[in-house]
Formats: structure tokens, sequence, C-alpha cells
């Protein structure tokens, strides 16, 4: 391998922040934070939003969130229902 050129990879701990989820992996991804981890060492430690902890697919639970009333907004829209147009002749 040429030196250099290659990202820092490196043991990273990846938390999901919905869920209290952590995951210790291997890793290029930059991080100025870091955790402890459950052997005593620090890591790099980069916060996620979803993981499949907290994921609708792979948890069961799907979360509906309405706002400012796009179901509403759409029914209006196509109340007439999905029927396509017929060209005029």
């Amino acid at each position: 391998m040429k030196n250099d050129i290659h990202p820092n990879y490196r043991p990273v701990v990846f938390v999901d922040k919905q869920a209290d989820f952590k995951i210790l992996t291997g890793s290029t991804m930059p991080s100025r934070e870091t955790i402890q981890w459950e052997d005593g060492n620090e890591y790099p430690v980069v916060y996620v939003d979803i993981s499949s902890a907290s994921h609708p697919y792979f948890t069961g639970k799907q979360k509906f969130v309405d706002t400012m009333g796009r179901v509403e907004k759409f029914r209006t829209k196509y109340a007439g229902g999905y029927k396509s147009v017929q060209k005029k002749k």
C-alpha cells in the first residue's frame, strides 16, 4: 500500500441518541469527541440519528407524524381520484 493516501481506519463508537444504543466498530469517520467504552479505553464517538435499534422497519413500531395537515392537503387536492385525464381530440 502507498503511504499517506488511505483514510485512518480505527475503532469508533456509534451512538444512537433515540434508542440509547451503542456499538464499537471499525470506521474512518472523523470525530472530535471521545467516549469511554466498557473495556475502559477511550474511543472516538459518532452520534447517529437512527440505527437498527430505532428504525421502524427493524422495531416494528411506525411513527406517524402529520405536520401541518399534509394528509388533509393531499386528500383535498386529489379528492376526485387518481383517474387519468383523457386527451381531447
